[in-house]
C-alpha cells in the first residue's frame, strides 16, 4: 500500500521502519518532550515498534495517518504531519511536528494545507480537530492561519492540563485563512470527572 501527497517543496507518505532513525531524533527533541509528550521512544527497535504499533495500523483502519514530511529536493526527512482518529472526538485531529533545524521555514504550513486539502478533496472530511498545548504559541498560531478556531466549551478528557481544543470546517472553506495577532491564551473547561463505583 503506497500513498504519498506533494507541494512544491514537501513530499508527504506513510511512515515505514525504514524511517526508525529519524522519528527517533524527533521524538526525542525537547520542543517534541515539552510540546507533544515523551513516548518513551530511546532505541532504533522503540521507534520500530512505534511504527509498526501505532502509524501502520492507523492506516490501514482508518484510511489515513500521520506521513513522513520530506523536502522534494534530496528526500531529507524533516517532520511527521497527518490526521489522527482519537477515541473522544467525533472528527480526526491534525497534528504535526517537524525537527526545530526546519522551523521558521514555511515547510509546516505548506505540509498542514496538504494534509487538509487531502482530507477535503480525497477522504471527503467536512471537519477537523487540533489538539494543542496552551504554551505551544507556534502550533496554536499555525492552526488559526489555517483557519482552526478555539473550542472552549468542549472538553479535553485524559490530556494533561493545559492542553486545549481547536476546529476547522473544511467544506466550502478557502486556505489559509488568516487571524491577527492578539489573541488571549487559549482554554478549555474542565471535564467532568467520572464517578467510580
Amino acid at each position: 500500500m503506497f500513498f504519498a501527497l506533494g507541494t512544491e517543496r514537501l513530499s508527504l507518505r506513510h511512515l515505514t521502519p525504514g524511517d526508525a532513525a529519524f522519528l527517533m531524533e524527533l521524538m526525542n527533541e525537547p520542543p517534541y518532550i515539552d510540546n507533544i509528550g515523551d513516548r518513551g521512544v530511546r532505541t532504533i527497535a522503540d521507534s520500530i515498534r512505534y511504527v509498526e504499533e501505532k502509524y501502520t495500523p492507523s492506516y490501514v483502519r482508518d484510511g489515513f495517518g500521520m506521513y513522513l514530511v520530506e523536502l522534494v529536493e534530496g528526500a531529507v526527512p524533516i517532520g511527521i504531519c497527518g490526521l489522527v482518529k482519537r477515541g473522544w472526538l467525533d472528527h480526526p485531529d491534525l497534528g504535526f511536528a517537524l525537527s526545530s533545524r526546519y522551523w521558521s521555514k514555511g515547510y509546516a504550513i505548506e505540509a498542514a494545507e496538504a494534509t487538509l486539502l487531502h482530507a477535503r478533496d480525497a477522504l471527503k472530511l467536512h471537519h477537523l480537530y487540533g489538539v494543542v498545548s496552551s504554551k505551544n504559541t507556534r502550533s496554536i498560531r499555525l492552526l488559526e492561519r489555517l483557519g482552526f478556531q478555539h473550542q472552549p466549551s468542549l472538553c479535553v478528557p485524559g490530556q494533561p492540563p493545559g492542553t486545549v481544543l481547536y476546529q476547522a470546517a473544511l467544506v466550502g472553506k478557502r486556505l489559509v485563512t488568516r487571524i491577527g495577532p492578539g489573541r488571549q491564551p487559549a482554554r478549555n473547561r474542565t471535564c467532568p470527572k467520572t464517578r467510580s463505583g
